[in-house]
């Protein structure tokens, strides 16, 4: 079950928020509560509506939503940006959800003023989980009187125990922000159903929890398991469910005689990516989820609206070298892709159960490679899917790749820029120049897939310079339409990466503290001595408005409050890279496919100046092309696209059509780059 959708539920009804104004606390209240206590009514009359067009089974609501006098308003509406800009004048669906969202936004703000301080929408009491090297202030606040939303929480979780009667109840906690709920939930169940075992597994435990002694945290629960968790848990269901007395176990913390002990006795391997079969999310409210959208940027909203089946290509991370990522832990550590045809399986058996046809593909980096033999096997099967993912801004994803991509189905990419100079990029040993993502992003963009880059400010060593000439290309990129989504975020030293493991080869000093519970983000000073902390602000605002497509002249000066640096970078950096961008080499082991429609070759042949000539017709969804060639060149072209269509094993190298081209017509890289050739091309030849 998912907790969270279900609490989210409950509190955004009619009746969830009748509770909520009635038992909500009325001193000193801000304006903006006032105003939203003050439409309490209008409130809860709408709210039922909104959240049925969320779920998408009220689409005809978004007229009622668009309207001005529908929805009460409150502070989130007060920079409400240009929405006919933003969806212009046929996205009312878009916009109505943009306006939902708002309105959501607005309730959170007041349930945090008046009713629950550590209420999120996708997060609960994240402080209190994040960086916490003692388990003291999270222990502390679990012995506090429950909060209104606990108690709603809870309720949810009573029924649900009492339904089932499970022997083993797992908790899988990705991030600091699902921690306290998942500590509460589980004090829960030590206190009404005593008999009932308790895991937690997840993200979190795994990054954060690997040098855990406080044994209070077993006061909560029974066993902690990291990374991989198939065997884990199956070895604790042997255990708890099955009733084996043996203690075989998996990397598994759990209580011994008053002590903290980690158990890993456990002879047999962890099941290969190949073996552990497809995700089943058949108990899962999956019709009630809601769709929203937090910022108007199309690229920026695919993590909250829309609904993706997860799935991942690989396991770990093909690159695992980048020095400021946990690079040392298995999760990224151990890579293991899997075979194309067998994710393709796994993507019908996902839409067979789920009926959506959207994909999420999770990876730490997906591997060129896989994404290609992906997109070939979709194309086979005529699978019609959206997808997107996650990636390095290799240089193998050539323009011809990315159109394959596309036509199969991928709509975005989201992939590391990180600090956008050429020095730190080297020293955090990205394996990428900023020259090459832009080249890069710029193929996926004409392709017609969005980016998003991933930044990153405040990295060891990073001078106020470096920090402005950073913000400067990203403002270059936004400017040319290369990149259409971001985030800065600031640089965590985390203690599995390579820079947490040795700290002093990067110029940083960490500061130690005493390790009970959470380890993984740490303090630390660096040698330069620069409030990096200060750029947060600037670099946010500025990156929002290149988001909107705004603001692209103003000096980078007025983004800040404080002096910086003149930029040293040339205003045309990133537009003479993509110009003084090569032609990719003639690389005879690159593989011709033919993508597009079966061409038809007019039998009719015409004379010019004594030659023979046919023609070919080429058509695509939106276009058709009619070329003329040499009878001969024709009819041996005609047979070539035959034999380089999808369906066709083993796939001909370039090198093996160059030989049998030039043993028949003489010289081949004039025929390649020959007009004809080039119409081929936009209509579904591709060399990958």
């Amino acid at each position: 079950m998912d907790l969270g959708i279900e609490v989210i539920l409950e509190l955004f009804s009619k009746s969830g928020l009748k509770q909520i104004f009635d038992h909500h606390h009325s001193s000193g209240l801000s304006e903006n509560a006032l105003r939203i206590r003050s439409l309490r009514y209008d409130y809860q009359k709408t709210i039922d509506d909104v959240i049925l067009f969320l779920q998408g089974k009220q689409p005809t609501f978004a007229r009622q939503i668009c309207s001005d006098n529908f929805l009460p308003q409150a502070s989130r509406f007060d920079q409400l940006s240009d929405l006919d800009w933003a969806f212009g004048s046929m996205g009312m669906q878009d916009k109505a959800k943009h306006l939902a969202t708002l309105y959501l936004e607005d309730l959170c703000d007041f349930i945090v003023e008046c009713v629950d301080a550590h209420f999120g929408f996708s997060r609960y009491a994240e402080r209190l989980g994040r960086s916490a090297n003692s388990f003291n202030e999270l222990y502390n606040h679990l012995q506090e009187d429950l909060t209104f939303i606990d108690k709603m929480t809870l309720q949810i979780l009573k029924s649900k125990m009492e339904e089932f009667s499970p022997k083993l109840v797992c908790f899988s906690v990705p991030f600091p922000g699902n921690l306290y709920s998942a500590f509460r939930c589980a004090q829960f169940i030590k206190s009404n159903f005593p008999e009932v075992k308790i895991a937690m597994g997840g993200g979190f435990p795994n990054t954060e929890l690997r040098s855990l002694k406080d044994v209070r945290v077993f006061d909560f629960l029974d066993f902690i398991t990291l990374d991989d968790g198939e065997l884990p848990i199956e070895l604790l269901v042997n255990y708890t469910v099955e009733g084996r007395d043996e203690q075989v176990f998996k990397r598994t913390f759990l209580r011994q005689d008053g002590e903290v002990v980690y158990i890993n006795n456990s002879p047999q391997q962890d099941y290969k990516q190949g073996d552990v079969g497809t995700p089943d999310y058949s108990d899962l409210l999956l019709e009630r989820y809601i769709s929203v959208i937090e910022v108007t940027n199309p690229m920026h909203s695919l993590w909250s609206d829309g609904r993706w089946n997860k799935l991942t290509m690989a396991h770990g991370c093909y690159w695992g070298k980048c020095t400021f990522c946990d690079i040392s832990l298995d999760y990224i550590k151990l890579y293991e892709p899997i075979a194309a045809k067998l994710l393709v399986d796994r993507m019908e058996e996902l839409i067979a159960q789920t009926g959506e046809k959207g994909f999420h593909f999770v990876d730490e980096a997906a591997p060129p490679a896989l994404m290609r033999e992906l997109a070939l096997e979709i194309l086979r099967r005529e699978l019609t899917v959206t997808w997107w993912t996650n990636i390095r801004f290799e240089k193998s994803f050539t323009f011809d790749l990315c159109l394959l991509l596309k036509a199969s189905g991928c709509i975005a990419v989201s992939g590391g820029l990180e600090v956008a100079s050429d020095r730190l990029l080297k020293l955090i040993q990205k394996g990428v120049t900023v020259e090459q993502v832009a080249r890069v992003t710029g193929h996926f963009t004409e392709a017609g897939i969005m980016v998003h880059a991933y930044l990153m400010y405040g990295y060891p060593t990073q001078t106020e310079q470096e920090t402005v000439d950073s913000l400067e290309m990203v403002r270059q990129m936004f400017e040319l339409g290369i990149i259409q989504s971001g985030f800065w975020h600031q640089f965590a030293l985390t203690a599995h990466s390579p820079i947490g493991l040795d700290p002093e080869a990067y110029g940083i000093v960490p500061s130690v503290n005493d390790i009970s519970f959470a380890n993984n983000d740490i303090e630390f000073t660096d040698s330069k001595g620069i409030d990096h902390e200060k750029f947060s602000f600037g670099l946010k605002k500025s990156l929002f408005n290149y988001m909107h497509d705004m603001c692209f002249e103003f000096d980078l000066q007025e983004w800040f409050d404080f002096k910086i640096p003149t930029t040293s970078i040339d205003p045309n950096h990133i537009r003479f890279s993509l110009e003084s961008e090569e032609m990719g080499d003639f690389k005879p082991n690159s593989r011709l496919i033919w993508i597009g429609n079966e061409p038809s070759m007019h039998k009719s042949v015409k004379k010019k100046k004594g030659v023979k000539y046919v023609s070919f017709n080429l058509s695509s969804a939106n276009d058709s092309l009619q070329i003329e060639l040499e009878q001969k060149i024709g009819e041996w072209l005609f047979e070539m696209l035959s034999s380089i269509q999808l369906t066709v094993s083993p796939r001909r190298s370039l090198e093996e059509i160059k030989k049998e081209y030039e043993e028949r017509f003489g010289n081949f890289e004039t025929f390649w780059c020959s007009e004809s050739i080039l119409a081929l091309k936009s209509f579904g030849l591709l060399v990958i």
